[in-house]
C-alpha cells in the first residue's frame, strides 16, 4: 500500500495573485493500492458527504494521468482519502487531491516520474502552479508557469511565524470566485500590487515580519471578491487590531489568513467572532507554516 501525505495550501499572501504560496501544517492522506478489479473509493474527514467515489473524484483523474503516462493498466484501484483540509474554501483542497493523486500513483508504478516532471503533470491538472508546487515541496514558493513549466524558488518560512486561519461556513466556488476579477485593470492599482508583493518577497526572505502589515495588501482580486464575503473587510481589520502582522484572503477564498508571531489566540477568537457577528458561521485554525511538502508515509 502507498500512503502519501499532502499539506494544505494559502495562496496569493495578498497582493502575489497566482504567483505566492505556502504550505501550511493541515494534511490530506492518499492511501493507494492495487485491486484484483474495479474502483473502490473511500472518504473521511472534510468532504466525506460530498466528494466522488466515482471516476469523476480529482485524486482517482490525477493517479490516471500518471498511469497513461507511464503506461501502466492496473486491473483495479483501491483509494482511501483521508481529508484535514476543507474543500473549496482556499486552502488548496483541490491542489492537495492532484498532487496525492500524482505523487501515490507514481510510487505505485516505481517512482519513474522526477520531481519536474510531477510539478508539470500536476500543474497542468490543477492549473495553479502557486498552489501545486508548495504542496509538493513545502515553505513559501514563488513560482510562475513560462514556456510549458514552472519556474520556482523555495524560503523558508520565518522563524515562530504562524498562520490564523478563519474559515466561513459559506461555499463561493473557484469559478464564481473567479468571475468577480476584472479582465483589465487600472494601471496605479497593478502598480500597487507589484510593489507590495516585491516587498512581501524580501520581508519573508529576510523574516522581517514588521512589513508584513503593508506588504500583503492587495487592490485586485480582494477587492473583488470581498462582495462575496460578508464581513470580510470588518475581519481584516479586526485581524490588525488583535496584533496581526498581515492578513488577507486565503486564496480564492473564504477562508481569511492572519500572520503573527504572538498573540495567536487572541487573533483567532476576534476573526471568528467578527465573522459571526456578521451572520456567518466560522471554524479558526492556528497552523505552523509546513517547511516540508508533500511526502509517503508508506510504501510496500
Amino acid at each position: 500500500m502507498i500512503r502519501v501525505q499532502v499539506p494544505a495550501i494559502t495562496a496569493n499572501l495578498g497582493p502575489g495573485f497566482d504567483c505566492l504560496g505556502m504550505a501550511l501544517e493541515l494534511y490530506n492522506v492518499v492511501e493507494m493500492t492495487t485491486a484484483p478489479s474495479g474502483l473502490t473509493i473511500e472518504v473521511a474527514g472534510e468532504g466525506a458527504a460530498d466528494l466522488p467515489r466515482n471516476g469523476d473524484n480529482l485524486v482517482y483523474q490525477a493517479a490516471q494521468r500518471v498511469f497513461q503516462q507511464v503506461n501502466y493498466k492496473p486491473a483495479g484501484l483501491k483509494l482511501r482519502l483521508i481529508n484535514q483540509v476543507p474543500v473549496d474554501r482556499g486552502l488548496g483542497s483541490g491542489a492537495a487531491a492532484v498532487v496525492g493523486g500524482v505523487i501515490a500513483a507514481n510510487l505505485l508504478t516505481g517512482g519513474q516520474l522526477p520531481v519536474k516532471e510531477i510539478i508539470a503533470l500536476a500543474s497542468s491538472l490543477d492549473g495553479r502552479p502557486n498552489c501545486v508546487v508548495p504542496a509538493i515541496i513545502g515553505g513559501i514558493v514563488v513560482s510562475i508557469h513560462t514556456e510549458g513549466e514552472a519556474k520556482y524558488l523555495k524560503i523558508q518560512p520565518p522563524q515562530g511565524l504562524k498562520s490564523i486561519v478563519a474559515v466561513p461556513d459559506l461555499f463561493i466556488g473557484p469559478n464564481n470566485s473567479r468571475g468577480t476579477l476584472q479582465s483589465q485593470v487600472p494601471f496605479q492599482d497593478a502598480v500597487f500590487n507589484i510593489g507590495r508583493a516585491a516587498l512581501l518577497v524580501a520581508a519573508l526572505h529576510q523574516g522581517d515580519l514588521s512589513l508584513l502589515g503593508t506588504a500583503m495588501e492587495d487592490h485586485l482580486p480582494q477587492s473583488s471578491r470581498a462582495v462575496l464575503i460578508p464581513g470580510l473587510k470588518k475581519v481584516l481589520a479586526a485581524a490588525k487590531l488583535a496584533g496581526a502582522r498581515g492578513v488577507t484572503l486565503s486564496g480564492a477564498g473564504p477562508a481569511v489568513v492572519a500572520f503573527a508571531e504572538s498573540n495567536f489566540d487572541l487573533i483567532a477568537r476576534v476573526m471568528g467572532d467578527t465573522f459571526r457577528q456578521n451572520g456567518v458561521k466560522c471554524r479558526v485554525m492556528i497552523l505552523k507554516p509546513s517547511p516540508v511538502g508533500a511526502r509517503a508515509l508508506e510504501v510496500k
